[in-house]
């Protein structure tokens, strides 16, 4: 009776703080709203696109969202619409490829103010159950807390898998085999440096990936989609300020190298065409049949040289045996980006095989402090590249990864206020058609954002939940032990 009584009351409380819109302006334009959601193409799985208007001296704000079969769903608050998740759910699940309305309504001192309805479109692609990213100040020299999180992307809910204040050090390049978190590669720097690796069943292991062949440690993994293999890059990299543009800071390579891991061996497979002092090879993928491997590459600064703006990397692929473990031997340009004066980072292909999706900048590798870097899309079957205009901004795009679908991109932004990066999502069809971008969605975005100085680093789906003990696995990180990878003969 008591709980019976307890929803009863907070239904009427809900009901009594609604406020019924009357005698309301029309407004022959469309809301200004934070984010911006209007005209999207979202999975029918997101969480709730709940947000505020950017005007703040809106006193309340007022949504109904409608489709043609006759539902809509209602929210009214003063800072932000919080539609109910259920319903929300159940909306998007009774228009799956189809459109919904949504009609905005503010409340000024003169009154309520009703604005031009805008459409959202539900895809028939549903996206992966979740993301898992680095938060970090965007700092430049140093860090202070950070941490691997994962985010459910139907709900709001979000975890820790490991802080830094379990350890001293720095975590970062967390990697999944096409978002299994059941084969799972995490690099942690300083003190208790160490690669831990899960691959399968096998137990969380500490590794020591530096041997006495190879450049470093190994960083910037990619899994084989057999899951046998790990592609690492090894780079020596530096940072500093220059005037090259702005006087901004610019992380470089002084040398790196490419190396591919066989877990089931504990065994560096290399190449002396991807360990070349004269180049500098950086984030390698394996391709969809897992066949070839997609590498970055620029021309080696002479030494003593900073001339930053000078160094531009083309893509690259090489042949890759999976049943020996052996590399083709010879390298193919994939795309010249030398030639446009630009420079590719981050290539990620999709999972079908069809797109390569990649950074393209003025120069460098870094692409994260380049305000003029976009995303491009290369067609795998016919060899053409185009801007990815309807997700890209004015400000900077950068990392970037695939559902298991390869229907959907999470991409890095800072279009929000050109300091933090967040994470952004856009479908990409079979044709290669994309949409606009999104923003992840929040129950508050106005104050998540505005209060959470942090910025989302390499962000990567999760197909479940990654059931990572960030106990047991400070637990091997403060201990002394590792074991050392091994190079084939």
């Amino acid at each position: 009776m008591k709980r019976i009584f307890h929803i009863l009351l907070v239904s009427y409380l809900l009901v009594s703080c609604t406020e019924t819109i009357s005698d309301s302006q029309q407004e022959d334009k469309l809301p200004l709203i934070y984010p911006d959601y209007i005209g999207v193409t979202i999975p029918v799985n997101i969480a709730p696109l709940n947000f505020s208007l950017t005007d703040e001296a809106v006193a309340r704000i007022d949504a109904v969202v409608t489709d043609c079969h006759g539902h809509s769903l209602h929210s009214q608050g003063q800072e932000a619409v919080d539609f109910d998740i259920d319903d929300w759910h159940t909306l998007l699940g009774q228009n799956r490829g189809d459109s919904l309305t949504v009609t905005v309504s503010a409340k000024y001192n003169d009154g309520w103010h009703t604005y031009r309805s805008f459409a959202i479109y539900v895809s028939l692609d549903s996206i992966d159950y979740g993301i898992c990213y680095r938060l970090i100040a965007p700092g430049y020299e140093v860090w202070s807390k950070m941490g691997i999180y994962e985010r459910n992307l139907s709900s709001f809910d979000e975890r820790p898998l490991i802080e830094n204040t379990q350890f001293e050090g720095c975590v970062n390049c967390h990697s999944f085999n096409r978002g299994n978190p059941a084969d799972m590669s995490l690099h942690i720097r300083g003190t208790h440096g160490a690669t831990l690796l899960r691959h399968g069943d096998s137990p969380l292991t500490a590794y020591n990936s530096k041997t006495d062949q190879t450049l470093g440690l190994c960083v910037y993994p990619y899994w084989h989609p057999s899951g046998r293999y790990i592609a690492y890059s090894t780079n020596a990299t530096s940072q500093l300020f220059h005037s090259a543009d702005s006087n901004r800071i610019e992380v470089f390579d002084t040398a790196s190298d490419l190396q591919v891991y066989d877990v089931e061996k504990n065994e560096l497979l290399l190449s002396p065409l991807l360990k070349n002092d004269s180049i500098y090879e950086t984030y390698p993928v394996f391709s969809a049949d897992g066949r070839s491997l997609y590498f970055c590459a620029a021309r080696a600064l002479p030494e003593g040289s900073h001339q930053l703006d000078s160094i531009r990397y083309n893509l690259f692929r090489i042949d890759f045996g999976p049943s020996t473990g052996r590399f083709g031997d010879r390298i193919e340009t994939v795309i010249d980006a030398v030639a446009q004066q630009k420079s590719i980072s981050f290539p990620r292909p999709s999972y079908d095989g069809r797109f390569l999706c990649y950074t393209l900048s003025n120069y460098g590798q870094f692409s994260i402090w380049h305000h003029e870097a976009d995303l491009w899309l290369l067609d795998l079957s016919t060899g053409e590249s185009c801007p990815m205009t309807a997700a890209n901004s004015g400000d900077t795009e950068s990392f970037h990864n695939w559902s298991t679908n390869s229907r959907w991109l999470v991409l890095s932004s800072r279009r929000d206020d050109g300091l933090f990066t967040r994470p952004y999502f856009c479908h990409v069809d079979a044709k290669g058609k994309v949409s606009k971008a999104f923003m992840l969605p929040q129950r508050n975005p106005r104050s998540f954002y505005r209060d959470r100085f942090l910025s989302f680093n390499v962000p990567d789906f999760i197909i479940s939940p990654t059931r990572f003990d960030g106990h047991q696995a400070s637990r091997i990180i403060n201990e002394d032990s590792r074991k050392n990878f091994e190079v084939r003969k």
